[in-house]
Order: C-alpha cells, then sequence, then structure tokens
C-alpha cells in the first residue's frame, strides 16, 4: 500500500540540509569616502618697497594696486615704508635692506655710474616731473633776461644738483659749465623755509605740481620751467628698482608685483575720481586740496605699460649725460633696465 511503501523508505535529505551553513558577508563598498584635505593657500610672498618720500599722488599705482587687494590676488603682501631721509631708500636697496624703492631715472644714471647695483624694473612716471622754479621777485622779465649769477638755487639731492640743475642752467646760460658760476644750497626737503625766509631765488623740483601751489598760499609767487624745455631729454619720472645683484630671487614676485601695476593703472584711467577717493581714504595726508589738483596734472603721467621699456631712451639719456661730463664711465642700457617679461600671471 502507498502508506506502507513510504514510510519504510528511508529518510530522504535534501540539498539544502546537505550543503555546509554559509556564514552571511558584509558588504564591500565601491566607493570609500572620508573628510576632504583641508585647503592650505598658497604661500605669501612680502615685499618692502620703500618709496622715494611720503606718499603722493606719483604713487598712485602703488596705492591702488594696495588698496584694490591686486598686490594679494597675485599671492603678495606688499608693504609701502616711508624713509626718515630721502636720501636713504637707494642706499639701503644696495644694501639689501628693502626690495624695491621709488625712485627717479636721472638717479639711476647717476648711482650706477658709481657703482650701486641698481636697475629698474618698472616705471610709474613715464615722463620728466622735474622743474626750476624761480621767485617772481628776482625775474625782470623773460627767462633770458635774469642775472643768473647772482641767485642762490636750492636743490634737495644729488643728481638734482649734478644732473638736472646743471644741464637747465648750462641751457638758460648757454655756458656748459654754467654750475660752478652760481651759488648752490642743499635745502633737502625744508624747500618752504628756504624760499620763505629768501635763502634762495630758485629751487630745483624733482616734482614739480605741488610747490608751487603750496608756496602761493604763503604768498611766494613763482614761475616754473620745466626741465624738459631746458634741454634734458626726455627721461621716466619715477621709477621703481630693485637690487641687480639679488634680483633672481625674487624675480617672479617681482614680476607679479609689475604686473598689478599694470592692472592699477587700467583701473584708475577707467576710474580717475574713485582712485583718488580711494588714496585719501587709505593716506589722509593726501585728503589736500592742492594734492587734489595735483591729481589732474599728474594722473595723465602715469605709466600705462610699467613693464615696458624704451632701452634707446636710456641709452640716449646716458650717452647725453656722459657727452656732458656729469658721468666718469657711463652704464650700457641693458644694465640699467630689465623686463622680466611684462606678462600677467
Amino acid at each position: 500500500m502507498p502508506s506502507a511503501a513510504l514510510s519504510a523508505r528511508p529518510a530522504e535529505k535534501t540539498i539544502l540540509e546537505d550543503a555546509p551553513a554559509t556564514v552571511a558577508s558584509p558588504e564591500v563598498p565601491l566607493v570609500i569616502s572620508a573628510p576632504a584635505e583641508p585647503l592650505v593657500p598658497p604661500p605669501v610672498k612680502r615685499l618692502e618697497v620703500t618709496l622715494d618720500w611720503y606718499p603722493g599722488p606719483e604713487h598712485a599705482l602703488l596705492l591702488i594696486a594696495r588698496e584694490k587687494g591686486m598686490f594679494k590676488r597675485r599671492g603678495l603682501e606688499v608693504a609701502l615704508a616711508t624713509p626718515a631721509d630721502p636720501s636713504v631708500p637707494a642706499k639701503l636697496l644696495a644694501a639689501g635692506r628693502t626690495d624695491l624703492v621709488v625712485g627717479r631715472q636721472t638717479q639711476l644714471h647717476l648711482l650706477a655710474d658709481q657703482g650701486l647695483p641698481l636697475v629698474r624694473v618698472a616705471t610709474l612716471v613715464d615722463t620728466p616731473m622735474a622743474g626750476l622754479a624761480l621767485r617772481e621777485s628776482v625775474l625782470a622779465g623773460s627767462p633770458s633776461e635774469i642775472s643768473y649769477e647772482t641767485l642762490t638755487f636750492g636743490y634737495i639731492d644729488q643728481d638734482g644738483r649734478d644732473i638736472l640743475l646743471a644741464r637747465a642752467l648750462a641751457h638758460l646760460m648757454d655756458i656748459s659749465a654754467a654750475l660752478d658760476l652760481v651759488e648752490t644750497r642743499e635745502v633737502n626737503y625744508g624747500v618752504l623755509t628756504a624760499l620763505r625766509e629768501g635763502e634762495v631765488g630758485a629751487m630745483l623740483l624733482h616734482k614739480r605740481f605741488l610747490p608751487p601751489r603750496q608756496w602761493a598760499d604763503e604768498g611766494i609767487a613763482t614761475r616754473l620751467l620745466p626741465v624738459e624745455e631746458l634741454g634734458l631729454p626726455p627721461h621716466d619720472g619715477l621709477i621703481l628698482m630693485a637690487n641687480r645683484d639679488q634680483i633672481n630671487g625674487k624675480r617672479d614676485a617681482i614680476r607679479y608685483v609689475v604686473a598689478a601695476l599694470e592692472e592699477a593703472a587700467m583701473w584708475i584711467v577707467n576710474h580717475p575720481e574713485k582712485a583718488w577717493s580711494i588714496m585719501a581714504e587709505a593716506e589722509p595726508l593726501l585728503n589736500d586740496p592742492n594734492l587734489r589738483e595735483t591729481w589732474k596734472d599728474i594722473m595723465p603721467r602715469l605709466a600705462l605699460r610699467p613693464a615696458a621699456v624704451d632701452l634707446g631712451r636710456y641709452r640716449r639719456f646716458d650717452h647725453y649725460l656722459l657727452e656732458a661730463g656729469l658721468l666718469e664711465r657711463g652704464t650700457p642700457a641693458e644694465r640699467l633696465t630689465v623686463d622680466l617679461d611684462g606678462q600677467a600671471p
């Protein structure tokens, strides 16, 4: 009978019963996640730029680049230092105690001829800024009618006397050694006092735009003669200089500085009024009506391409000074100035 047959048959084991027991394995993730590595900001390169004197409108490229964050965006922290003595910056640079200094092309030719390792890396103002100021009280009419031998000429520093004043007088008096025929006095930056007290009847100014306005407020009337109208060849009025012997270790950083200056120049051209407001707020000494008027004269003279260099201009000016007997040896243009390639990083 079916029931008996089933009961007599040995018990059958299913495949599942014979199979060994399995141990469940944890799932293996396809993506392993971990906390993100913290972002490390790029290293900041710190540079010090020593100005030629107190901040002024002529330093606009440096001031706007600093205030608008144009240095910072390039990984730079640029400090602008004001010297206690205007004759000190070039010496500090030559000694390696500052990274860059603001100076003049005339100053560069003179100091390079004396063996100082200075080189121009950028131009801040690409037109002459100097002028010879004559007191109205000494004028008898036109400049050609003045008895220059009776005047005392004030000057601020060496290139002012030995280059600018020397050549201006040579032009006015039509005598190559005219400087030997007049009395000169170094007044440093006590120009106003020297004029007010009658110590000088004329003054050679490196920056001719502001002082006559200030003197007029003091009741001192002057007539200004721009140096480029007194026989001096075209030259840069304000430049940025580096130590030639130390430039390789700072080449990229200086290139970034120059690129920031070019960005600042473009911004100033587009926003001259805003630029002045920013500078006057950042440097309270600039918040002065006379300086505000000076900005109108200086702004158009700012270098739009600070990196660009005209080697011919530097070569011609050095040759001019050498021919005039104001330099001993002269310096090749390639050692006076350098273009660090001008590419904006």
